[in-house]
């Protein structure tokens, strides 16, 4: 058993995402489109591989982007090139210089924090996001938490690699261990990651606290509400003017 997204980060883009971030940076351009100051600089906390950093940067967005893997933080800095802005940091830490326009965090990547360090961490981003400045993320959701209950085991092949994830959902604690398995071109690995979560409400609490104010929540980077279907929800904000964290 390694580290979550150690040995993973070396397939991840093959075996686990799918052609998603073009659809999703679009649809962040069009949300930032209507901000009359303008967003320019933005933050992405749980950047990973960089895939959607790559298609923000060709929209002409400057991003810097965080996460707790070196090994995904590597292989975004062969996507993204040298110079791009890659920090290695363990949330609820943040520390980079300036502030931002526009503060992101998707793919679940919040989901991993147990609910203390989701609080802090959104408190962090108030202090770095300009007053009026956006606050983007997704969670998956209590549907996703059903659905994993329902489907213990899924398998699959992509890329030349057969994977099995096993997941062991607690529906009263709120959170769901899963273990992974990757096979292929003569080595096998395993890794184990846990999500966290957390309720609407509590969302809702912690963006109020952190000085936002919830624009709205949407199904997976659509303008379509998110509804009690919806597995994967995305969270819009404004950070209020005047706001003290």
């Amino acid at each position: 058993m390694v580290e979550p997204y150690t040995r993973l980060a070396g397939v991840y883009d093959e075996i686990v995402v799918d052609p998603c971030f073009p659809l999703w940076a679009q649809w962040l351009d069009d949300q930032w489109a209507r901000d009359a100051g303008r967003v320019l600089r933005v933050l992405d906390v749980g950047c990973g591989t960089g895939l959607l950093d790559a298609e923000l940067i060709a929209r002409g967005y400057e991003v810097v982007g965080t996460d707790a893997s070196s090994a995904m933080l590597a292989r975004a800095r062969r996507l993204l090139g040298p110079d791009a802005q890659l920090l290695h940091q363990t949330l609820p830490t943040i520390e980079v210089e300036g502030t931002f326009d526009a503060a992101i965090s998707t793919f679940d990547a919040l989901n991993y924090l147990v609910p203390d360090d989701f609080a802090a961490t959104l408190m962090r981003l108030g202090a770095l996001v300009r007053a009026d400045g956006w606050l983007v993320f997704d969670l998956h959701t209590d549907a996703m938490l059903v659905l994993a209950a329902q489907q213990p085991e899924v398998a699959g092949e992509e890329a030349g690699h057969r994977f099995t994830l096993t997941h062991e959902a607690d529906l009263a604690a709120r959170t769901c261990a899963s273990t992974i398995v990757v096979e292929g071109e003569g080595d096998t690995f395993i890794e184990r990651h846990v999500q966290h979560f957390h309720s609407e409400a509590l969302v809702r609490q912690c963006l109020q606290d952190a000085g936002f104010t919830l624009v709205q929540r949407c199904a997976e980077y659509t303008d379509a509400p998110a509804d009690e279907l919806t597995v994967r929800a995305t969270w819009v904000a404004r950070r209020r003017a005047g706001s003290d964290t």
